[in-house]
């Protein structure tokens, strides 16, 4: 399971070398009107899917279970955007990730066998979500953007757990943003816009970072620069080696972003 995400970094790397980003805006990002960066990060900044199966074996194995921990944690995933969508709809109140994090748990324990699994163990699992790793080129990349722009998380994950993978991969957020102050999930405009305000800026001075081109497509529609950074595709459709959409800056790294910003 482990050995699949260096060795996965490093040979997308080629590929993205070869792939024609025909969606991307082939000049320099307006550099010097933008003052923030605003990152999603579930895909674009953390490897949640080998971190998701490595916590729950890590969990799990001890008691005696052996799943397909990989399989585990995209079906744990496969939830995410139909569970939000029932807050985005109107039909559910809004309540942030982690208690939806452990209704989505929750509905695929009969799956695995884990209907047995007590309250303290699923809790427990549930907080896999807030020990990801970052992808290798995340923390120097911060390290050189951190220099130059406002960093935050835009992210449909809660404060808590933003602060958490912010601290276990010393990634210098200067405030935490997205979904719990507006109390609503991307790619909802409150979200982008809220973030927008917090920070008492304009849309064209915040640019949004991500993997995912229908996130950069609502953010790009709110008025925020955008700029996407490649990365192995998770599940098909959810993250990509090269945007679907137009953007302004199209890298194939976050140390690659600090180039194209002149970071």
């Amino acid at each position: 399971m482990k050995a699949t995400r260096r060795d996965t970094v490093i040979g997308v790397s080629a590929l993205i070398a070869s792939t024609t980003l025909g969606h991307a805006r082939a000049q320099t990002a307006p550099a010097n009107s933008v003052k923030a960066l605003v990152f999603d990060v579930f895909g674009t900044c953390v490897d949640w899917r080998n971190g998701v199966a490595r916590e729950a074996e890590r969990i799990l194995k001890p008691l005696g279970y052996d799943l397909n921990w990989i399989g585990f944690a995209d079906a744990w995933r496969a939830l995410y955007q139909p569970t939000m969508e029932e807050v985005r709809s109107g039909r559910e109140p809004f309540v942030k990730l982690d208690v939806l994090h452990r209704r989505m748990l929750d509905q695929i324990r009969p799956k695995f066998g884990l209907q047995m699994l007590d309250d303290k163990t699923a809790g427990e699992l549930t907080l896999a979500w807030h020990r990801l790793d970052a992808w290798p080129d995340v923390p120097p990349g911060f390290a050189r953007l951190h220099r130059k722009f406002i960093l935050a998380p835009c992210s449909n994950g809660n404060i808590a757990l933003m602060a958490d993978i912010g601290r276990r991969n010393n990634l210098p957020w200067d405030a935490i943003l997205g979904s719990e102050i507006a109390h609503d999930f991307k790619p909802k405009p409150r979200v982008y816009l809220a973030a927008v305000e917090a920070l008492n800026l304009t849309p064209p001075q915040v640019m949004m970072v991500a993997a995912h081109s229908n996130d950069l497509r609502s953010a790009a529609s709110n008025g925020l620069r955008t700029a996407h950074v490649a990365r192995p595709p998770e599940i098909p459709g959810v993250s990509e080696t090269g945007p679907r959409v137009p953007v302004d800056v199209a890298a194939t790294s976050m140390q690659d972003l600090a180039d194209k910003l002149g970071a």
